[in-house]
C-alpha cells in the first residue's frame, strides 16, 4: 500500500509529484537501472518528447514483467542533459502521460552529458508491491 505524505506547512509539489510516498506491507520491489532511450531495435529517437516514450515504454514492459503497473511506482528519478533543459516540458508531459492519476516522489537531475551521445534522458525507478 502507497500513501503520499503531505504535511501541513510544507509548499506544494515543484509539478506533478508528490514530496514522499509511505510504502506499508510490502512484499516486493523493483529498483530499475537507468532506462535510456533506446529501441528494442537499438535506434534511439531524435527528439526527447519521443525519447521520453520510449523511456516509460521500457519503464513499463519492466513493471509488467514484475507483475506491476505504473501504479506501483513510489519514486522516480530522471536525468537530463542541461542543453535540453528548455524542452523538459515534453520530459514532464510523458512521465504524466505514463503516470496519470498517480503520484510518486520524483527528483530532476540535469548533467552535462549521458553515457552516449545521443541519450537526451533517462529515468530510473522503484515500484514496490
Amino acid at each position: 500500500m502507497h500513501r503520499e505524505l503531505s504535511p501541513a506547512g510544507l509548499a506544494p509539489p515543484a509539478a506533478n509529484y508528490a514530496h514522499a510516498i509511505l510504502s506499508t506491507d510490502v512484499s516486493r520491489m523493483v529498483h530499475t537501472s537507468g532506462v535510456v532511450p533506446t529501441r528494442s531495435d537499438g535506434t534511439v529517437p531524435d527528439s526527447i518528447g519521443e525519447q521520453a516514450v520510449v523511456v516509460w515504454q521500457t519503464i513499463s514492459a519492466l513493471l509488467e514483467s514484475a507483475e506491476m503497473t505504473p501504479a506501483n511506482i513510489v519514486s522516480v528519478t530522471t536525468y537530463v542533459v542541461v542543453d535540453h533543459m528548455h524542452e523538459l516540458g515534453k520530459v514532464m508531459a510523458a512521465r504524466d502521460a505514463a503516470l496519470g492519476d498517480h503520484k510518486a516522489a520524483s527528483t530532476l537531475v540535469t548533467v552535462p552529458a549521458l553515457a552516449q551521445e545521443a541519450w537526451k534522458m533517462e529515468i530510473a525507478v522503484v515500484a514496490t508491491a
